[in-house]
């Protein structure tokens, strides 16, 4: 048996790699909205970055840059993505002020959510979408199912 961890210290057992049109971008970008702190980066003969990680919060993002050539492309190439990417923040209403001052589009204003979270979602310059919440007030699974028939109506 090896002494070296199957999973890496600090990593989790699921960690989001995002292809995005000029990682590099990504990365002040994401330094910027969200606070991140740049953990590697290793371009490539051609500038372009093969790998990249940072931190939000208490976990890793990885990143690279589009190779169009091994089929690897970003949500702005593909015209959107199906994924949501779900950010928990101490602040959701300056999260997303900085987000967007940042350059990130809003897809959903903050509210107050019926689950418990102060939620919204934005989608950031590179396609990629975030929901962004804080966590306001615990909610049991039977309030959630019952006040679900009341969304886009009143509290939710």
């Amino acid at each position: 048996m090896s002494d070296v961890p199957p999973i890496p210290r600090d990593m989790h057992t699921v960690t989001p790699h995002l292809v995005c049109h000029s990682a590099i971008d990504a990365i002040l970008f994401y330094v910027k909205a969200f606070g991140a702190t740049e953990m590697a980066r290793l371009p490539g003969p051609d500038g372009r970055l093969m790998h990249a990680s940072i931190k939000i919060g208490d976990s890793h993002v990885m990143l690279v840059d589009e190779y169009p050539e091994h089929g690897t492309l970003g949500p702005l190439a593909l015209k959107g993505s199906p994924v949501v990417i779900h950010l928990y923040v101490e602040n959701v209403d300056e999260t997303i002020k900085r987000a967007v001052d940042a350059g990130a589009r809003i897809t959903m204003p903050v509210a107050d959510m019926f689950w418990g979270d102060r939620y919204g979602q934005i989608e950031d310059p590179f396609g990629h979408r975030w929901s962004i919440a804080t966590h306001v007030r615990d909610v049991s699974l039977e309030e959630i199912i019952a006040a679900s028939g009341k969304i886009g109506g009143e509290g939710a």
